[in-house]
């Protein structure tokens, strides 16, 4: 036996969509229901669990033989629930493969039925499973019709049972005809060591801090029935909350607005009397009133007060990058506030009239703590170390802007360097307002953003005229001459490589259109991959690049791409790469957390974040000439420097 495909089919009364797979297990009542599996690409066979049935001694043996390589489609479920099953504590994940994250890598979905559906498979996931999987997998609602009971077994429903069955064959039917397509297009093995990481990152998981937790909760419930019971009074609505009444009540104060939107809020404020700026005030508090973020940690705090399993590999499969799960942790919140650590300490001895007092707004308070529930383990630190500026130094690294390198290597303030080359003058102030346009110039305008990019990046609310808006984008761009010229060099190599199905190159990338897909091939070696390319028309009526990926609306769809959205592309999956890069370097330390360019490690007391930094700091053989500074500070929970 060289590899095992499989897949199982499960029962817990906990959900797994809002506890992940490591809280499921630890149920008292998980179990494995199916177990469909095929040896050597040979017929599926299921094992009917429920039945009485054992699955083979052999198969058993397999699930631990490092030389028998585990197959299944999400395999860190089926991995997790196997190690629960056999009483182990993680099956080792180097033995393991997945086949989404092979999808994710050839940009194909993260589902199996999306995949099957792109791919053409003639065998496709079942359609039924959704209804089948809640039917056997969830407890059921008691009603007299069922006598009561609160979960379906195959003596309830013996038809419902077979096509189950039939469900779980396929879908290792399925998981074996997406590898037999995909032959050709073979994950190299170290994005799969770079996989197992993720696995050891997921299965080390983080610790939380549920006293905080458990407090922050509570301190939300006390402020927001204080802040409903105010705005009660002032406004004698019925339901204070309710964003139609609010308006309506507005509209009869001589106040008409069409939302009650965070910016909209906030703009009304400014010149609003009283009691109407009492009451948005009140709105705006509430607003911040979420402790969403708190309850997901309680239902995804494992029995040790650890989470794991927040990290997706390959989530972002445009770029290679990691995204969330669960806990989101790429979207927590910043904190900004001096005091953190004393309010901090308010919050956890439930100490609120005190917060009240100290503090203007407590959900705003909650919200910034929301970084520091995680937290190291007792007698360890937290030691936080990121890249210095990582995607402006890639983009001008491989665009060969030399200022940004040569002002990056003398360790100046990088938004101080692009208003100096943008203005023509001298700055040497963090407070002159040129930085500060400089500072939103180059995060609007590096990937060919203009004038909307800067808005959205909030120019007008920091005090730039509509007038000033679209100079402030051609001055970038005349600094930076070189980033420009690179745009438009990769919007020309990825039109030549579709429209004339061959390989081009440029700035040491290179693009291949091979078997009906695009492949951008980055200087570590790993390659982007755009499915079904062609040459589309863009609404500027000029030719460009479209593929199908998952679009806006979470669909399948064709989507337009171009110069600029596809340097920026290769900036991040570059930047992944080197992140990833420091990971392995530093694969020996239990690193518990990764966001973008930071690294979150659990460390022992004697570590130091200079040995850290250094090791971050190194640059791997395929980014000759690229220089890479790290930064990092150590505390005992977890926040932005």
């Amino acid at each position: 036996m060289k590899t095992l495909a499989m897949d199982i089919e499960t029962y817990s009364s906990t959900d797994l969509k809002k506890t992940g797979v490591y809280k499921y297990v630890e149920s008292p009542d998980f179990e494995i229901l199916l177990f469909g599996y095929s040896v050597d690409g040979g017929q599926v066979q299921v094992v009917d669990f429920i039945a009485g049935e054992k699955l083979p001694e052999e198969i058993i043996k397999a699930l631990t033989d490092p030389g028998v390589t585990k197959w299944a489609f999400n395999s860190q479920f089926e991995r997790i629930c196997l190690s629960r099953w056999l009483g182990l504590q993680y099956l080792d994940p180097r033995q393991w493969r997945c086949t989404m994250v092979w999808s994710a890598y050839i940009g194909l979905p993260l589902s199996l039925e999306g995949v099957g559906a792109v791919l053409g498979l003639e065998k496709r996931k079942l359609t039924e499973g959704k209804d089948l999987i809640r039917y056997f997998c969830t407890p059921c609602k008691p009603t007299i019709a069922n006598g009561k009971r609160t979960r379906n077994l195959p003596i309830h429903d013996p038809v419902k049972w077979e096509q189950f069955k039939a469900y779980n064959r396929r879908d290792v039917e399925v998981e074996i005809a997406i590898q037999e397509r995909l032959f050709s297009f073979p994950v190299p093995e170290n994005i799969w060591d770079e996989f197992h990481l993720d696995q050891e990152i997921n299965d080390r998981g983080v610790a939380l801090d549920m006293t905080l937790v458990k407090a922050a909760i509570k301190a939300d419930e006390r402020t927001r029935s204080e802040l409903l019971g105010r705005m009660g009074e002032l406004t004698d609505l019925d339901n204070p909350n309710s964003v139609q009444q609010l308006k309506e009540w507005l509209a009869d104060h001589g106040l008409e607005t069409d939302t009650l939107g965070k910016k909209a809020v906030a703009e009304l404020l400014e010149t609003a009397a009283k009691p109407i700026d009492e009451v948005l005030s009140l709105r705006q508090q509430l607003a911040k009133s979420s402790v969403k973020k708190y309850q997901a940690m309680e239902s995804v705090v494992c029995s040790d007060k650890r989470t794991r399993g927040i990290f997706q590999f390959y989530g972002a499969n445009r770029t290679g990058r990691w995204s969330g799960r669960l806990l989101q942790p790429q979207n927590l919140v910043r904190n900004n506030m001096p005091d953190l650590t004393q309010a901090r300490s308010l919050v956890r001895s439930g100490n609120f009239t005190a917060l009240e007092m100290l503090y203007d707004s407590v959900p705003e308070v909650l919200s910034q703590l929301i970084r520091t529930a995680f937290i190291p383990k007792p007698g360890y630190k937290f030691i936080v170390a990121d890249f210095s500026s990582i995607e402006r130094v890639v983009l001008a690294w491989l665009a060969g802007e030399q200022w940004v390198l040569d002002a990056y290597a003398a360790k100046k303030d990088l938004y101080i360097a692009t208003a100096s080359q943008m203005f023509g003058v001298p700055i040497t102030d963090k407070k002159d307002p040129l930085r500060q346009k400089g500072k939103i110039a180059d995060l609007a305008c590096g990937y060919g953003g203009s004038v909307g990019a800067l808005k959205a990046m909030g120019a007008l609310e920091m005090g730039l005229t509509e007038g000033e808006l679209k100079p402030l984008v051609d001055a970038w761009r005349a600094a930076n001459p070189n980033i420009v010229s690179f745009w438009w060099d990769v919007d020309r190599a990825a039109l030549t490589a579709v429209r004339e199905r061959t390989t081009t190159e440029t700035h040491g990338i290179r693009f291949a259109y091979q078997s009906g897909m695009l492949f951008i091939t980055l200087p570590s070696g790993r390659r982007l991959a755009y499915v079904k390319p062609r040459i589309g028309t863009n609404r500027f009526g000029s030719d460009s690049v479209t593929y199908e990926g998952i679009g806006a609306a979470k669909k399948w769809e064709r989507l337009e791409t171009y110069g600029a959205k596809i340097v920026e592309n290769i900036i991040q999956a570059i930047s992944r790469d080197l992140l990833c890069n420091a990971m392995q370097g530093l694969r020996h330390l239990p690193i518990v957390m990764h966001i973008h360019d930071e690294i979150v490690i659990e460390a022992e007391q004697q570590m130091s974040v200079r040995t850290v930094c250094e090791q971050m700091s190194q640059i791997p053989p395929w980014a000759k000439g690229l220089l890479l500074r790290a930064e990092g500070f150590e505390c005992d929970f977890y926040q932005k420097d």
